[in-house]
């Protein structure tokens, strides 16, 4: 079983980018509506290390959230990191684009699986985050380790300046 932490629909697309973590995923139904899926990774994961079952499962609620797409088979799934969505003043509420295009992924899902759906909604659990705040104490967590650091390498330069 795969721990994860997902964001779907009950928080605005545009609070999920400001506030996102830079190993942040972003998963959506390509060239059709469908809600914006954000999965938090570990820091040591990336894009490219997210195993196949948590990739299906994420790839499997988006296209369940698509108006369009649930009704579908052979749904392609578009998914990139957060750090790579780009949203301009001009674009509608909810609409998005890419900064580079080397960095989205593309996924298919042939059919609905109602087990990974009824799993994934048997064990979901509402909340709502504050993100900002979550942004907040992980920056100030960065901040404080960065220092612990530049600490720890003075304290080993002055050790070599004895020696």
């Amino acid at each position: 079983i795969i721990s994860s932490l997902w964001f779907c629909g009950s928080v605005t697309d545009e609070d999920l980018l400001k506030y996102a973590f830079p190993e942040d995923v972003w998963f959506h139904v390509d060239k059709m509506s469908s809600a914006h899926v954000y999965l938090r990774m570990s820091k040591d994961m990336s894009i490219d290390l997210i195993p196949t079952a948590l990739l299906r499962d994420c790839a499997q609620l988006v296209k369940a959230n698509s108006i369009q797409g649930c009704k579908l088979n052979n749904v392609k799934v578009v998914y990139t990191p957060s750090s790579n969505i780009k949203k301009t003043a001009d674009m509608d509420v909810g609409q998005v684009g890419f900064y580079k295009s080397s960095e989205v992924r593309l996924t298919v899902v042939e059919k609905k699986d109602n087990l990974i759906l009824n799993r994934l909604n048997k064990t979901k659990v509402e909340k709502y985050p504050d993100l900002a705040g979550e942004l907040l104490n992980r920056e100030k967590e960065e901040r404080e380790e960065k220092k612990r650091l530049l600490k720890e390498q003075n304290v080993t330069e002055d050790d070599d300046d004895f020696m």
